[in-house]
């Protein structure tokens, strides 16, 4: 019986990202106990993370459902960018253009969640072309960056609590949420029956091209706020923000626990994968690692993460979650 629970846990990427994390924030005190384990290090490392983790939220509901965006760093950029233009350049007052940022981002969320869910083109295709369109519209918007914005705009991403960044106290309240609506909500546990079986899921009345819509409008708006998070934090909006972010986003939430066939995840391991991530890219700036070889080894953990979830899934070590009994009894 002691065994059977071991094995259970070593299965749960959850639980083995989190000893994996500990090992290494042990032996990296050990190896540099001036530089690593010191309050300014862990605190940059989690203000460096904090933009990714945000989206990783949404891209883990995403990918529970059984699908992934490919968009999410160019929306990184639109966003900020077009709150960034309408400020400097017509005056816009900061909330409203915020509020346009993240309008802007759901829409285009939902343009990709329309055409997935009712046109039936692939998600790798349609947020492929959509990376490309909002990138231009990101360049379009931003050119070679726009600054001087007003300083209640940039405070957004730069007070501190307790020592801490703004973006890391929002990344932790979004964590939070998303974590109880996902493991406490009909609605966001429907992910998890549509990822594991969606003709099961059309079926049982689950409205799924909706709910397919509404995920996808979900992490655009995530990334929109990240961006609009990222320029107030800089004081300025770029349109190569986000350049390469979907990558080290989805290699993160495959790290925690996410498969690329849907159906299982946790928003804790979203979290757990981008600190994995931001560890590894923290450990060789202090190993002096070439920023060549960074990009290197990022490649090589996003293959070993999707080796490792396709390996659990041959052998049957990992089912996903169907909550089919509550599931069954309401209507999306």
């Amino acid at each position: 019986m002691k065994n059977l629970k071991l094995s259970e846990l070593l299965q749960d990427r959850v639980f083995t990202l989190t000893i994996t994390i500990l090992l290494m924030f042990v032996v990296c005190s050990i190896i540099w106990p001036t530089k690593f384990p010191t309050f300014d290090n862990i605190s940059l490392v989690l203000l460096n993370l904090s933009i990714e983790s945000i989206v990783a939220v949404g891209m883990m509901i995403l990918l529970i459902s059984g699908a992934f965006d490919l968009s999410v760093g160019s929306v990184v950029a639109f966003a900020g960018g077009l709150a960034g233009y309408l400020m400097y350049y017509y005056g816009v007052f900061v909330p409203v253009a915020i509020i346009a940022a993240l309008a802007g981002a759901a829409l285009i969320g939902f343009i990709n969640g329309w055409f997935v869910a009712k046109v039936g083109i692939n998600p790798l295709i349609q947020t492929l072309a959509m990376m490309g369109i909002v990138r231009g519209l990101a360049l379009m918007l931003s050119g070679a960056g726009i600054q001087n914005f007003p300083e209640t705009f940039n405070n957004l991403g730069q007070f501190k609590i307790l020592g801490l960044q703004s973006p890391v106290w929002f990344m932790s309240l979004i964590v939070v949420v998303f974590s109880i609506l996902v493991s406490s909500t009909i609605f966001f546990r429907r992910y998890y029956y549509i990822g594991g079986n969606e003709e099961a899921a059309k079926l049982s009345g689950i409205r799924v091209d909706r709910m397919k819509i509404i995920s996808f409008m979900l992490v655009s708006l995530l990334a929109g706020f990240a961006g609009v998070l990222l320029s107030a934090r800089l004081g300025a909006a770029m349109s190569t923000s986000g350049q390469g972010m979907e990558l080290r986003v989805i290699t993160a939430v495959v790290l925690g626990g996410a498969s690329l066939l849907g159906g299982q995840g946790k928003i804790v391991g979203a979290l757990l994968g981008t600190v994995f991530m931001g560890l590894v890219s923290n450990i060789m700036i202090l190993a002096r690692v070439s920023g060549y070889w960074q990009q290197i080894v990022l490649g090589l953990i996003l293959i070993v993460a999707v080796s490792v979830d396709v390996l659990l899934k041959k052998r049957g070590g990992v089912k996903p979650k169907v909550y089919l009994n509550k599931v069954m009894n309401s209507k999306a």
